[in-house]
């Protein structure tokens, strides 16, 4: 086992998270433990309601909840808000940004946590956003106002967004909404290159298809975690076909795995 990869990326102990308020409030974690090695790819999933965006939330600390939190072995209150934005980078679901923008402007506001107040971008800035914008084939866009893209290439756009950050943890809600097939392999090609590079991703995913390609699975159900394993593993298989009331099968095709509807007894 590598050094990299007893590194803890990320780490929950004991988190419960709560929404709402008076008669409305309702707990949407429960106890929640996890910790997941740095340099790999981690998909969560798990039925609609299982709270899945509300833990990457609590790994980004963009929801208050009891419990401990920690970012690259430290807690991660102890981090200025400078050093976590160049740390962990954020792409969540339906995001908004103002249409008016040109698609290399929202790119660079990638580039924020490296910049003094007000201070132009320099050549680091221009680099690290050119290359975003080029590995999500958006570079041909770069001088469209953002309001006159598609949805997919509007995704495409704020992932560069993501990417341009450079940080060594990348959490992605629902990357892949309006992404056709083609644009889902290259985004799996891309994180997969990411890992390579030493880098941590995690990501929420309903493609369970997509999910499977991951180096690790963590399955919730109902605000917990009812398994965590790797991707390729018979349990984790298993785990993953039981929380969805066994209504899909894994099975392995062409050296990927994959799922398959799993017919009425």
């Amino acid at each position: 086992m590598t050094a990299m990869s007893n590194l803890r990326a990320l780490q929950v102990d004991h988190v419960n998270v709560f929404l709402g308020h008076g008669a409305a409030r309702k707990q949407v974690l429960h106890g929640v433990s996890l910790s997941l090695a740095a340099g790999r790819w981690t998909s969560i999933v798990g039925p609609n309601g299982a709270g899945k965006s509300t833990l990457l939330k609590v790994f980004a600390g963009l929801l208050p909840c009891e419990g401990d939190v920690q970012l690259l072995g430290a807690p991660l209150r102890s981090w200025t808000h400078r050093e976590r934005a160049r740390q962990m980078s954020w792409l969540g679901q339906n995001e908004a940004s103002a249409d008016d923008l040109t698609v290399w402007d929202v790119a660079m506001l990638g580039r924020l946590p490296y910049q003094a107040w007000l201070a132009q971008p320099n050549e680091q800035d221009r680099a690290a956003v050119e290359q975003a914008l080029r590995t999500t084939q958006a570079w041909d866009w770069r001088a469209r106002p953002l309001g006159q893209l598609s949805g997919g290439e509007r995704q495409r756009v704020l992932l560069a967004r993501a990417l341009a950050v450079e940080a060594t943890v990348l959490l992605m809600d629902e990357p892949l909404a309006n992404l056709d097939p083609p644009h889902q392999t290259d985004w799996m090609n891309m994180v997969q290159a990411l890992v390579k590079q030493g880098r941590t991703v995690v990501s929420v995913l309903h493609e369970i298809p997509m999910a499977l390609q991951a180096d690790e699975l963590v399955i919730l159900a109902k605000g917990c975690v009812t398994h965590q394993g790797a991707s390729s593993a018979a349990e984790t298989h298993r785990a993953l076909e039981a929380v969805f009331d066994h209504r899909l099968m894994v099975r392995a095709l062409e050296g990927q795995w994959v799922t398959l509807p799993r017919s009425p007894a």
